[in-house]
């Protein structure tokens, strides 16, 4: 388990799939603001939901967010898209309703920044999130990222279309901003 000062990121466990497939999948107008895939009705117990934990990938590092205090699931966290050549990767979160609005996003984006610099010894991490998300924007400026552009109406998001922000941070940057803290 990589651990912060409040929340740990984990393995994906058999047991996270009903819970997150509930509260994160079944959201559907949420969902759809989550990721560039059309939702679909699956059930959670098909072996086809999203949060199914599955063997390793080059490409992904899939993790279960849990409250360290109490070993609550808070949600799923993500490194996608990993490009071992090009030593990049982008990164996702995704809380609980219930989880929200208690700074958690933050510690989630600045673990998944350790992750994947110290461990994977990537250069560079990107977040690509919808121009509205200000939770995700504030947690990503929050870890160094910089604003880099904006996609504009390139997601279609339930029924409209919507603007994209790109956020970039590399690797030296985010060495010299956690040698401050």
């Amino acid at each position: 388990m990589i651990q912060g000062q409040t929340i740990g990121l984990r393995a994906r466990l058999p047991e996270d799939v009903a819970v997150l497939h509930a509260e994160l999948y079944e959201d559907v107008a949420t969902r759809s603001r989550a990721d560039s895939r059309p939702w679909r009705p699956l059930a959670a117990g098909s072996g086809h939901s999203p949060y199914e934990p599955g063997g390793p990938a080059e490409d992904a590092a899939v993790f279960s967010i849990v409250e360290r205090a109490t070993g609550e699931l808070a949600g799923e966290a993500l490194l996608w898209g990993i490009d071992t050549h090009n030593r990049l990767a982008h990164l996702g979160i995704s809380l609980r309703p219930g989880c929200r609005g208690r700074g958690l996003g933050r510690e989630v984006v600045q673990l998944l920044c350790h992750y994947g610099f110290t461990v994977r010894g990537l250069q560079r991490l990107q977040v690509d999130t919808l121009a509205d998300n200000a939770a995700m924007i504030a947690a990503a400026t929050a870890a160094g990222f910089t604003l880099e552009g904006t996609l504009r109406r390139s997601a279609w998001v339930y029924g409209a279309f919507a603007d994209e922000v790109v956020l970039g941070l590399l690797h030296e940057e985010w060495k010299a901003a956690t040698r401050e803290l």
